[in-house]
């Protein structure tokens, strides 16, 4: 079974305009070595009990994650 089988699809434009601003802009990139550079075409799943948001990142189009914590929910 691949990682693909096991996340949830979860509707990420379900939460308020503020909450979706806040995940696309508080980011870090790990190929640019940057925070807060924004990410574009997110996708909010949750994977072994724990929520992601995936991106792309806006400077670079690498591939950033967010992964929401207790304090985030």
């Amino acid at each position: 079974m691949s990682n693909e089988d096991t996340k949830i699809k979860r509707d990420f434009f379900a939460r308020d305009d503020d909450e979706q601003q806040a995940f696309l802009s508080q980011t870090w990139c790990d190929n640019c070595q940057a925070a807060d550079l924004g990410m574009h075409t997110p996708l909010e799943y949750e994977l072994d009990g724990t929520i992601f948001v995936e991106g792309s990142c806006n400077k670079c189009g690498e591939q950033v994650f967010t992964e929401l914590t207790e304090d985030d929910l």
